[in-house]
């Protein structure tokens, strides 16, 4: 009897490990963790595209998905100001990592120039930092589940390659645009990353919050800048379009450029990462030339 309780066990199909649970807190982690993961992975995006993550609060809803979750992704940078409720939420169970602060920040600029000691938490703007963050959640998923530790390589090697053929892309997309009308005019200050990876000068109208509002000496240097710079055209985001954008374009006859994606990834051709750069460089490239 025992051996054929044995026989008819070990004729039963495997169990497959159930999927690690992730939260993450931004749209770009949760493509990062997606094609990380890969099978073995059940995502919570808990920020939705175009959501303005400078304006999300977690809900009680959240905070029990991530009581759950095994790993909580978070950009940070001081870009989430709820870390000490995440914390307080995971209950010291599940791995909360700050992915952003995992490689070097740029620094905010004052209207001379000068560094005003702010980061810059918009660090997606670089494709080579995407890379980055892509291999420290591969490192951190192959700490839950060292078992799979190959399938995360391989799984972050196509995604890598992936982002190797976008930045070609980019390259030759910008070439076309001479260097002395990368001047890049906008809602808020979050390109800073793109803008040393690609050779632009930034105007923003905003500060690094998209809620943060223009003075109206502020608003009058971005007009002198434009009309001294002959700037072309200025960009409203996808998640808000400033009022303050028609005056300027009234006062310098600059043209209103097609929206970009400052926080995150939105919809449609920008719902993945490769899409909402691509569009964000062809708005770009497409109103300055």
């Amino acid at each position: 009897m025992k051996i054929l309780i044995l026989f008819l066990l070990a004729a039963l199909p495997l169990t497959a490990a159930e999927p690690i649970r992730v939260s993450t807190f931004s749209t770009i982690l949760t493509e990062i963790a997606e094609q990380v993961g890969g099978a073995r992975v059940a995502v919570t995006g808990h920020v939705k595209p175009d959501v303005d993550p400078h304006e999300f609060e977690p809900k009680p809803t959240d905070m029990k998905t991530v009581g759950n979750a095994q790993l909580i992704l978070l950009s940070a940078k001081h870009m989430e100001g709820y870390v000490g409720k995440l914390k307080e939420a995971t209950g010291a169970k599940g791995r909360l990592v700050e992915v952003g602060n995992g490689f070097a920040s740029l620094k905010l600029k004052d209207d001379h120039g000068h560094d005003h000691g702010d980061e810059d938490p918009h660090w997606w703007h670089s494709i080579a930092n995407v890379g980055k963050a892509a291999k420290i959640v591969r490192d951190e998923l192959s700490k839950v589940s060292p078992d799979d530790r190959a399938a995360f390589a391989e799984n972050t090697a196509k995604y890598v390659a992936q982002l190797d053929a976008l930045q070609k892309w980019v390259k030759a997309k910008v070439a076309e645009l001479p260097r002395d009308q990368r001047k890049l005019v906008t809602s808020h200050d979050a390109f800073q990353y793109f803008a040393k990876e690609h050779g632009f000068t930034i105007y923003a109208i905003e500060g690094l919050s998209s809620s943060d509002q223009p003075s109206s000496k502020k608003v009058g240097e971005i007009i002198a800048a434009i009309r001294s710079q002959r700037v072309k055209a200025i960009f409203p985001e996808s998640i808000q379009n400033p009022k303050v954008l028609t005056e300027i374009t009234r006062e310098t006859g600059a043209k209103v450029g097609n929206e970009l994606y400052a926080d995150g990834l939105g919809k449609g051709e920008a719902a993945t990462f490769a899409g909402m750069y691509k569009h964000n460089v062809t708005a770009i490239v497409e109103a300055l030339k």
